[in-house]
């Protein structure tokens, strides 16, 4: 986040506004809309790079051990060459820019910077050879079979590229859904230099206007009013959107930080529009939308290649921790299965990544017929609802381990805020309605264990202080993420759980 700070957001707009929004109960969550699955633009045009890269150096140690190897003295040039090529051919194609995606939607555009950053690289490679002296000592049968076949490999690549974006273009799985905030002229104005733009992957869903109607008119520049700030934080828990943009002036801040106050807790990118304002800042403080420069005031927390690396890393540890794990959670599953009546796994719905529900899985620590799945009941220290067994698997945390298939599924990952059930309650309230910014904990997937858990606020909730502490813990984890932030709480976790008392 840049321009605004999340403390500066709540003291403006206060409770009430901090979860307007977001307390709906379960029974009257609208349904999610699904659309196909988005494709990141970053990670593609990313792995395209190294696709590339890897498929040229492969080839060229392959045509050197079918062309060369044992039939020459020295193997330093063609060394250089073969990991020199691929690299230069690679910056080359970059600068050109063959690696964006407006680039990749048309194959004879892109075959022409490839042709062209390959050849320059051979090019180059020819004169350094002619002036080191080195050129008849370099088979010129290798570098004309390098020459030809990695351009066939390029443009063959690159053919099914193009194939591949053409077809997810037209599925929209690259389109960033966007709402406005903010009618008017400014508003007219954005929505007709975005639709300008038939490249810039932007897809405007609506505007949401908290003026009232005689102030705000049904449609801007053709886009459908859908409603004020409060409908938008709706319309995100059940449509897919990407990005919001503010065409608000920046001038107008406390009218702004009541609106990000309503909306913060989103996982979405939040932008103030620099379009139309008279306020120039240097070209470097602006992102843009193509040619519209914006100022960035909330970005998703985990986003493009860090979802990547998290997604490889949960399901890594995840099957290695179930493989060692295995005997444990056998002995675990035969504990309970032999000592009280009922089935071993108890499944629970809870608030998953942007307010979507998820069903998790849990070894069964309470007797059957006193199970909670909606949990209006926490657990309290020795409640007879727990089982003799129950009550040493919680306090060991071993009832958590078949969470570990939903990390697989990919519902939860190894780290994050602990997922909360649907009715969870601190004296008889809902925990959105105990601490302001609640929901901003679900802008990441929830996760099996914690920056929250390992500084001790694992297990019971039972005053507001308790629960302010652990979302303030979740929050700063969000903020803060990394994968050695992740590895490191994963490492410092067995050691947390040896302090039990407030698991029960």
């Amino acid at each position: 986040m840049s321009a605004f700070d999340v403390r500066d957001i709540m003291k403006a707009a206060g409770p009430a506004s901090a979860n307007a929004g977001t307390g709906v109960g379960a029974e009257d969550r609208p349904l999610r809309v699904e659309r196909p699955k988005a494709v990141s633009p970053l990670v593609l045009c990313g792995t395209v790079r190294i696709l590339e890269a890897v498929t040229l150096l492969g080839y060229g140690i392959l045509l050197y051990a079918v062309m060369l190897h044992g039939r020459i003295a020295s193997v330093t040039t063609y060394a250089a060459a073969i990991v020199l090529v691929p690299a230069a051919t690679v910056a080359i194609a970059q600068a050109a820019g063959a690696y964006r995606l407006q680039a990749m939607r048309g194959f004879v555009r892109m075959a022409i910077r490839m042709v062209a950053a390959w050849t320059t690289t051979f090019l180059v490679l020819a004169a350094f050879l002619v002036f080191a002296k080195l050129a008849d000592q370099t088979s010129r049968l290798w570098l004309a079979t390098y020459y030809a076949g990695g351009l066939t490999l390029l443009l063959g690549g690159r053919l099914a590229v193009s194939r591949y974006v053409e077809a997810h273009t037209r599925a929209g799985r690259f389109d960033r859904r966007t709402a406005i905030v903010g009618g008017g002229e400014a508003g007219e104005t954005l929505i007709s230099a975005l639709s300008a733009q038939p490249d810039s992957g932007i897809r405007i869903v609506g505007v949401f206007d908290d003026r009232n109607d005689d102030r705000s008119t049904d449609t801007v520049a053709g886009v459908p009013k859908l409603g004020n700030v409060d409908d938008l934080v709706a319309y995100a828990r059940r449509q897919p959107l990407d990005l919001i943009v503010f065409t608000i002036p920046i001038t107008a801040e406390g009218r702004i930080l009541q609106m990000l106050a309503k909306l913060w807790v989103l996982p979405i990118d939040i932008r103030l529009s620099a379009h139309a304002a008279k306020l120039r800042l240097r070209p470097r403080s602006y992102s843009y939308l193509g040619s519209v420069p914006v100022l960035d005031v909330f970005d998703k927390p985990i986003a493009d290649w860090d979802v990547v690396m998290k997604a490889a890393f949960d399901r890594c540890v995840a099957l290695l921790a179930l493989i060692a794990l295995s005997p444990v959670m056998l002995g675990v599953a035969l504990a309970v299965k032999l000592t009280s009546r009922g089935p071993i796994l108890f499944k629970q719905k809870r608030h998953g990544f942007n307010n979507e529900l998820i069903e998790i899985y849990k070894f069964r620590s309470l007797y059957v017929d006193q199970c909670d799945p909606t949990a209006s009941k926490i657990v309290t220290k020795n409640d007879s609802r727990v089982t003799p067994v129950g009550r040493f698997i919680r306090k060991t945390s071993m009832d958590e381990l078949p969470q570990l298939f939903n990390v697989l599924k990919g519902d939860l990952s190894l780290v994050g805020p602990r997922p909360h059930a649907v009715e969870s309650r601190q004296a008889d309230t809902l925990f959105e309605q105990v601490v302001d910014g609640y929901f901003a904990r679900h802008r990441v997937k929830p996760g099996i264990t914690g920056w929250a858990q390992i500084n001790g606020w694992r297990g019971g909730t039972d005053t507001p202080e308790k629960l302010q502490r652990r979302i303030e813990h979740d929050l700063y984890y969000i903020e803060n993420w990394s994968v050695l932030f992740d590895l490191r709480i994963l490492l410092i976790t067995p050691f947390a759980l040896l302090k039990t008392e407030n698991a029960y």
